[in-house]
């Protein structure tokens, strides 16, 4: 219902939720932060990996997938946007040419994870 209602306000007012602020940061500049911050993790750790294509074959077009961990219970992934891509696959991160399968982790099994990293 919440989504319902935001959509909506989005729809009438045709407002920009990048531009929305809690007074000190703007959720683009928060995204902008998140993504920097995964990738430079990602650099860090040895389980790290990207791919431009999802375990099926589908790919998001304009978007890939950065991940930590292979098995299921372990995987943190987010879809970032392609421009990042080159920041990303090389030397530190490897690139797979097919994402692992997911196992079906939510925002909060995200959460949990990456406290236990």
């Amino acid at each position: 219902m919440k989504e319902k209602i935001i959509n909506l306000l989005i729809k009438v007012t045709n407002a920009n939720t990048n531009k929305i602020s809690d007074g000190y940061h703007t959720f683009e500049q928060l995204y902008e932060h998140r993504i920097r911050l995964f990738i430079a993790l990602c650099q860090v750790n040895s389980d790290s990996w990207c791919s431009a294509k999802h375990s099926d074959g589908s790919v998001w077009d304009g978007w890939f997938i950065l991940g930590i961990g292979y098995k299921k219970g372990k995987q943190i992934t987010y879809h970032l946007p392609i421009k990042y891509w080159n920041e990303v696959a090389g030397d530190k991160v490897k690139v797979l040419k097919k994402a692992p399968k997911c196992d079906g982790h939510t925002p909060e099994d995200v959460l949990n994870r990456l406290e236990n990293l």
